[in-house]
Parts: C-alpha cells; sequence; structure tokens
C-alpha cells in the first residue's frame, strides 16, 4: 500500500464521518418541532433564532443536509473501491488486473462500506440526532444555512430533474421528510403496535385537515333553521327549544341575507331580567355579529380564524355571495375524530305501528320504500327520503311539530336526534280517501 493510498483511505474515512455529521443534522431536524424552536428563541438561546428560520422552511434546508450527506458518502465509497483496486494490482504484479481479481474487489468494496455506512452513517448519527436533537440543531443550524447559502439551486434543480425522469407530478420540494414520508412512518408504528387504530386515523385526519375546504365539512343551506328578524323574543325562544338549536341566524329579506345569530342564551337573560321584553323586543335587538368565510377556505384555517376571533359558528357564503350553509367548531372536530354523538342519537329506527293507525319512521327512510310499506307510491326524483320530502313541500327545514300532506298522506315530524338536532322520526298517516288536500300546499303546525 502506498502513501497515495494511504492519504486516500484517510480521506475517506474523515468524508464518512462528515456524511454521519449531516445524517445527525437531517435526523435532528426531521424530529426537532417549530413550536419548541419559537420557546428556545423566546428565552434567548443561542442559535434559536437560526434554528426557528431553518424550521420556517425545512424542506430547502433537509435537501441540502440530504444532498451533502450522498455527495459525501459516495465519493467515500468511490476511494476505497480506487485503494481496493490498487491493493489487489500490488498484491497480483499486474499493470492490468484480470476480471475475477476487478469482481473481488468490488465485492469487498460493497461489504466494507454497506458495514461502514449503516453503522457509521446510518444508524448511529441518527440515533444521536434524535435523541440529542435540541443540541444538534442549534450548532449545526447556521452553517448548514451558510452552505445552502452557496450551494444555490443545486439540491433543487435535482429535484426537478428527478420529477422530470419519475413517473408521476413527483414533489415540488422533494421527496424527502414529506408528508406523505410521515404518513408512512404513522403506519408503521401502528404496525408495531406503537399506537392504536384509532390513534392512526386520528393523525391522518390531521393530515388531512389543510386539504379539506368548509364546503365539504359545513351544514348545508337546505338544513339550515332561521328566524326572521322581526320576530319577537317569544318566537324565537320557542323555535331554538323545538328546533333544539342554540344558536339560530337571524335573516333580513331571505337566506342570503343573515344580519346576526340569535343565541337561546342572550334571549333567555334578556327575558328573564325583563318579562315583558319575550312579547315586545325583536330578535334583532339581542342578536350577535356574524362571521362570514367563503366555502373553498381551508378547514385548518377556519379553525385558527374562528378560535382567535372567539366565534363557535360561521355562516359559509359561495362565490356569488349568497348563503351556501353553516359551519361550527364541532363540523371542524369531527373531521379529526369522526363523527360527534351524543345521548340523544340512536340507533337505527325500526318501522313502528301504532294503535293509532299512524306509522312511526325514521327521517331517512327511502321515498321509494313508501309504496311497500303505505301501499301509496311516491314519485319524485329530487328527494330520496321522507326528511327530504318534508322539506321540499315545506319550503325550509322541518322541525318537531311540523306538518305536510302530500301525495295522500299526511307527515308529521318528531322530536330531533343527534348533534346536529335533525329530525329523528316521522309520523305518516294514510289519509282517507274522502279527505281532500292539496300536495303542493303543504301545512305546518308550528307559528
Amino acid at each position: 500500500m502506498t502513501s497515495v493510498d494511504v492519504a486516500m483511505l484517510v480521506v475517506a474515512g474523515v468524508l464518512v464521518v462528515v456524511a454521519g455529521l449531516f445524517s445527525a443534522v437531517e435526523a435532528a431536524l426531521t424530529s426537532f418541532s417549530k413550536a419548541r424552536a419559537e420557546e428556545m428563541a423566546a428565552e434567548g438561546r443561542s442559535g434559536a433564532t437560526r434554528v426557528l428560520k431553518v424550521l420556517e422552511d425545512p424542506p430547502r434546508y433537509l435537501n441540502t443536509a440530504l444532498f451533502l450527506r450522498m455527495f459525501f458518502e459516495v465519493t467515500a465509497i468511490v476511494l476505497v473501491a480506487v485503494v481496493l483496486l490498487d491493493i489487489v494490482e500490488q498484491v497480483r504484479g499486474r499493470d492490468v488486473l484480470e476480471t475475477t481479481d476487478r469482481w473481488w474487489s468490488v465485492a469487498i468494496t460493497v461489504l466494507v462500506m454497506l458495514v461502514v455506512s449503516f453503522v457509521i452513517i446510518g444508524v448511529g448519527p441518527r440515533t444521536v440526532g434524535r435523541q440529542h436533537s435540541e443540541t444538534v440543531a442549534l450548532f449545526s443550524a447556521g452553517p448548514l444555512r451558510l452552505i445552502t447559502a452557496v450551494l444555490g439551486p443545486v439540491p433543487q434543480f435535482l429535484i426537478v430533474v428527478g420529477n422530470m425522469v419519475t413517473p408521476g407530478r413527483g414533489f415540488s420540494e422533494g421527496p424527502f421528510a414529506s408528508e406523505a414520508e410521515l404518513r408512512e412512518l404513522v403506519d408503521l408504528a401502528e404496525a408495531s403496535s406503537v399506537i392504536e387504530s384509532r390513534e392512526r386515523a386520528m393523525i391522518h385526519s390531521v393530515f388531512e385537515l389543510g386539504d379539506t375546504i368548509v364546503r365539504e365539512v359545513m351544514v348545508p343551506r337546505t338544513d339550515v333553521v332561521f328566524i326572521e328578524h322581526g320576530k319577537t323574543l317569544r318566537q324565537a325562544m320557542s323555535l331554538a327549544l323545538r328546533s333544539g338549536y342554540s344558536r339560530i341566524p337571524v335573516v333580513g329579506e331571505n337566506l342570503d341575507d343573515i344580519v346576526g345569530f340569535a343565541y337561546l342564551k342572550d334571549i333567555t337573560k334578556r327575558v328573564f331580567d325583563k318579562h315583558a321584553a319575550e312579547t315586545t323586543e325583536r330578535v334583532e335587538s339581542v342578536m350577535r355579529p356574524v362571521l362570514y368565510v367563503p366555502d373553498s377556505k381551508p378547514v385548518d384555517d377556519l379553525l385558527r380564524e374562528m378560535q382567535a376571533r372567539r366565534r363557535h359558528i360561521a355562516v359559509v357564503v359561495d362565490e356569488y355571495g349568497g348563503t351556501a350553509g353553516l359551519v361550527t367548531i364541532e363540523d371542524v372536530l369531527e373531521e379529526i375524530v369522526g363523527e360527534i354523538t351524543d345521548e340523544y342519537d340512536e340507533a337505527t329506527v325500526e318501522v313502528q305501528h301504532l294503535a293509532s293507525g299512524s306509522i312511526r319512521v325514521s327521517s331517512r327512510y327511502p321515498v321509494d320504500d313508501l309504496e311497500e310499506l303505505c301501499g301509496i307510491a311516491v314519485e319524485d326524483d329530487d328527494v330520496d327520503t321522507v326528511g327530504g320530502l318534508m322539506a321540499k313541500h315545506l319550503g325550509r327545514v322541518p322541525i318537531p311539530g311540523s306538518e305536510v300532506e302530500v301525495h295522500g298522506m299526511r307527515f308529521e315530524a318528531e322530536a330531533p336526534t343527534g348533534r346536529r338536532n335533525r329530525i329523528g322520526t316521522v309520523l305518516i298517516t294514510v289519509l282517507e280517501p274522502a279527505t281532500e288536500f292539496e300536495p303542493d300546499q303543504p301545512t305546518e303546525s308550528h307559528a
């Protein structure tokens, strides 16, 4: 072995160590939270500001760390291969190596560098980086920012080239430490029994929250219970008690003109303080201001805005400025934790034939099955359920006590169920042939 070979092996060893350092940096920054960096910056820790700058754009700096790690690792492997070829040549005493000698040199290089890369560049540094992420991040943030500035767009350019030769759209910021990788880690954690399946589903829901828009989680316009601004406090309280909603939108000319929200707490307090107010004051005197949000707004942004502004409910408007529906904080939370149920939620309602001759069914009972149940065929392509049929002919969301006579039957809405206070059951009464009814003139028992 010549002095040149020794020097090349020393350089290769140094490169392996440097590659390991960048591997530790990558692991530390991946596991370091921005919230912790903000805390350290507030405490005045040295280097915390630089760490915070790095975490504001992590893909850019993580790609630099990965690029340099691979550069030093590959260079070390090449140097070791050259040295081994030179050693074999000296041992054999030949100017030109045979094919067998070359393959033996390659095999030895692969085995040696595989172990070195796995232990010294892979396992060891990454373990140190995760265990001491705070220390590693503080010391590495400054040099990493400087190197990134020197390299400029080189890592990003290579990512673009990689996306060009890869099927599919690829990742604009590189596939390293991406959301997809984090999702895979969550799946692996579940497979290893580190977390439960419900926890995995919840974590995935958090990832999907930023890709979900308000339109997908809102209560649609057709399900909105509202009250006119000229109604009295007594009428507003009656509607709140019968519908089960504690926050009711107050409209001006129509549902596209929501001027405020009437809170049952405010109405109750006003009536308690002054009993005469329930008939002399109008609902507009106690209504609260409205928070309007576009239907295309990301749900995670909506949640932050509602928390900052301390609003529980908001009006969703479409691109034309009309009311598309309502959205509450519970609607957003359901996207993370799943459907929120309470003591009012019941199992599927079975069909009940009452002694009075009426039939009690779920509001979700299919309209197409009414012929088999009542002997009357209902053909309506606009609705699928009994509740939808009532809402169509009433022109508004049915509440307990609402009645409508259509297709030779009387439909009466019963008590609401669930957190959304939707109508749970409907009483169906088949009208006598002599009974006159107007299919397009529904009746409603509530004022």
